[in-house]
């Protein structure tokens, strides 16, 4: 029998799961997600999350409460008579009176293979690290950070020049599979659950804007990890002149020289050792262009050092 759902979630990445199950003809009681915030041309009009937009196409009542901590909220959301909740980056807490609301209880899919790289930005930071191979997990929730048993797990490769909006939108569809076959096997009874192990575990801290900034004195592939795992939001930069730069795709570059030295007429920048060379860029307020676009209007000679 079909399980009566709460689906909680904010950004793009939830969408797919949220439409995989309103597919099936499961029954959505309602959606959590983020409040609407200031957006649009200066910010005068407030913009809806990409899930409430989805939510309110297809008919279901959306909710956007600042907190669930408190007992009116709890009492809101037992009201929903849920079998289970599904959790995609909603970005609240989720306090033990609402996981145990639901009869099942509810489930969360992670951008990583759990216990690696639990918390906030698990494909910014997968790719930054150098992994060659993240994934897609289902866990049941618990009152931890990420910590909660695991369902289903889904491994995915990084490719060498792959960027973290590239691996978003991969992982994204495959993950609302997974998180539906979930959902079927749990209404069927089959769902088992794992303990995650003990060993193996690191945290994707929130992306802090202090570490945008690219350091040239590091060996190039740890740039070249740094760039594309910040592309392209909220992008890796550099300043040229009075200009920032934010990168947002890069290759290995030949040549070698100290650190930040523009090495020829492609762009290419010396590291710690090695060199990397900017493929795709934009500057501070413009649209994204190949680097030879860029070069044809602003002349960067060899020799030059980058802040």
């Amino acid at each position: 029998m079909p399980l009566r759902l709460v689906f909680m979630g904010t950004p793009d990445f939830a969408v797919p799961t949220l439409l995989e199950l309103a597919g099936s003809g499961r029954k959505i009681a309602a959606v959590y997600t983020r409040a609407a915030k200031p957006g649009g041309r200066r910010g005068l009009e407030l913009v809806p999350s990409p899930v409430e937009r989805e939510a309110r196409r297809l008919g279901i009542p959306v909710l956007t409460p600042a907190s669930l901590k408190g007992a009116d909220e709890q009492t809101a959301f037992a009201r929903h008579e849920a079998d289970a909740a599904v959790v995609v980056a909603y970005g609240l807490i989720l306090p033990k009176p609402i996981l145990n609301a639901p009869q099942h209880g509810c489930f969360n899919l992670h951008a990583s293979l759990l216990p690696r790289w639990r918390g906030a930005a698990p494909i910014n930071r997968a790719i930054m690290a150098g992994d060659a191979e993240t994934g897609v997990t289902v866990m049941k929730m618990d009152e931890g950070l990420d910590t909660g048993g695991m369902a289903l797990i889904e491994r995915i490769p990084i490719g060498a020049a792959m960027t973290a909006g590239e691996l978003h939108d991969t992982m994204a569809p495959r993950g609302a599979k997974l998180m539906a076959q979930a959902i079927s096997e749990l209404e069927q009874g089959r769902l088992k659950l794992a303990p995650q192990p003990v060993e193996g575990v690191t945290y994707a801290a929130k992306i802090d804007k202090g570490e945008t900034r690219i350091d040239w004195g590091r060996p190039w592939n740890n740039v070249h990890d740094h760039m594309r795992g910040l592309a392209p939001f909220p992008g890796a930069w550099f300043e040229l002149g009075k200009d920032r730069i934010k990168v947002l795709r890069s290759a290995r570059g030949e040549g070698s020289g100290a650190p930040g030295t523009v090495l020829d007429d492609r762009l290419t920048i010396a590291c710690a050792s090695g060199a990397v060379r900017i493929v795709e860029l934009q500057k501070a307020g413009g649209k994204p262009m190949r680097t030879e676009d860029f070069l044809r209007g602003t002349a960067v000679q060899a020799g030059a050092r980058l802040g």
